[in-house]
């Protein structure tokens, strides 16, 4: 663990409910062993107490492997664990009837009969509650809960016990284990639901991506179609010209070398984000996606009078720090402002959550192909670009672009 907590934080939103759920099962295994097992010593004490507390402990102990097993089939990982259920099932009818057999056979005494009771109820409460941990049918949970419950009060009526007596224990084992059933059915919704809902967001930003990438196809299509075609055209009008030895040929691909030079030139517009780009609307579609991801976004600053090529630049900044945001870490919030000092106009996107550096380009990864492509558009206006984590989990993202350099000249390919 490099700092404090860092095992946790890098850990995702999923992985920490996971992990919350899974030792959150693990506890209550073993509180039925400080409920049950422990205090036996205190009440009968000697070699009763020692066989109560050893097998209160084997149940605890098969619990909790059915606890991670269950989970990791919940998950995905590992198949149903049929045989530890089962194992788990007849484990605590076993210890259920063996403790009315101590009541009913053993030394004498109310404490022996208190503790007997005691060790009755919890593995009947406990037991049932994890094995509905490993069940994803909720009618074999409550088949599960209700067969034990019946039980209890068939193997009280054998015993000799009296009517009111079975059903009212029956009651207190049906509610102790229904509500850990509960528990566990409701924890395992919540964890899928979870990581449902983190892949929902990144498909979310993967179709952002995609749509981004259609615009990109369609505006590349709109300003090469109807000139490769014109190309195309004249190419073959000067063919039959200099086959004529017409003098008119040499016209023909002179307007040629100019529509593909023109042409070159909307390319480059494209690929820099130049056509359409309102810094304005970037700013407003990027507050409406965070915030539908459920990362509050806050946006600051003024952006009116801005010249078309610093609103492009910028833009790009805005889409490409979303992006980030969405895919990367585990943002809660977001802020973005635009400011003015002296000539210039700075860009700050900030938010928290983000990964911690593990060799890897993240979002906050200098050498990341998207800011290498951000900062090629931001050379082009004089600008500048600087992304750095500022703290415990924060990334800051910081773009510089003078309102009066000219825009770097180009080298034709």
């Amino acid at each position: 663990m490099g700092r404090p907590g860092g095992w946790w934080g890098r850990k995702s939103t999923p992985a920490k409910v996971e992990t919350y759920t899974r030792w959150s099962f693990h506890f209550i295994c073993l509180s039925e062993m400080a409920a049950i097992g422990l205090p036996a010593f205190g009440q009968v004490g000697g070699r009763l107490a020692l066989a109560l507390s050893l097998v209160v402990a084997a149940h605890t102990a098969l619990g909790m492997v059915v606890v991670s097993r269950a989970l990791d089939w919940t998950r995905g990982r590992r198949p149903q664990p049929l045989r530890l259920l089962w194992t788990l099932g007849v484990l605590t009818a076993a210890l259920a009837v063996a403790a009315l057999g101590v009541a009913e056979h053993g030394p004498s005494g109310d404490d022996v009969d208190t503790v007997a009771g005691s060790v009755f109820g919890g593995v009947l409460c406990f037991g049932t509650g994890i094995i509905a941990l490993g069940m994803r049918d909720r009618r074999r949970v409550l088949a599960v809960v209700g067969g034990f419950g019946a039980g209890t009060v068939l193997v009280l009526w054998l015993l000799g016990a009296p009517v009111p007596t079975a059903l009212g224990t029956a009651a207190l084992v049906l509610a102790g284990s229904g509500f850990i059933a509960f528990t566990a059915v409701f924890s395992v919704w919540l964890l899928n639901a979870v990581y449902e809902l983190d892949e929902a967001r990144e498909t979310r930003a993967q179709l952002a991506v995609a749509e981004e990438r259609l615009r990109f196809g369609r505006d590349l299509h709109d300003v090469m179609g109807r000139n490769l075609a014109v190309i195309a055209l004249k190419s073959e009008l000067a063919v039959q010209l200099a086959r004529r030895e017409r003098p008119e040929a040499v016209e023909q691909m002179i307007e040629v070398q100019r529509i593909a030079q023109e042409s070159q030139r909307e390319v480059r517009d494209v690929v820099r984000g130049y056509r359409e780009i309102d810094l304005e609307a970037e700013l407003s579609g990027a507050r409406g996606v965070l915030r539908a991801a459920g990362i509050d976004c806050e946006v600051s600053g003024e952006t009116g009078g801005l010249p078309t090529e610093v609103q492009s630049a910028l833009g790009w900044v805005v889409r490409e720090a979303t992006t980030n945001v969405l895919r990367h870490g585990d943002a809660r919030k977001c802020t973005v402002s635009v400011r003015m000092p002296e000539g210039r106009v700075v860009l700050t996107v900030q938010n928290d959550g983000a990964a911690a550096p593990s060799g890897k380009t993240g979002p906050g990864g200098v050498g990341g192909s998207g800011l290498a492509g951000l900062r090629e558009r931001l050379v082009a206006v004089g600008g500048t670009l600087d992304a750095k984590g500022v703290g415990k989990g924060v990334f800051r993202l910081v773009a510089e672009v003078p309102l009066t350099a000219e825009p770097a000249l180009e080298v034709a390919s």
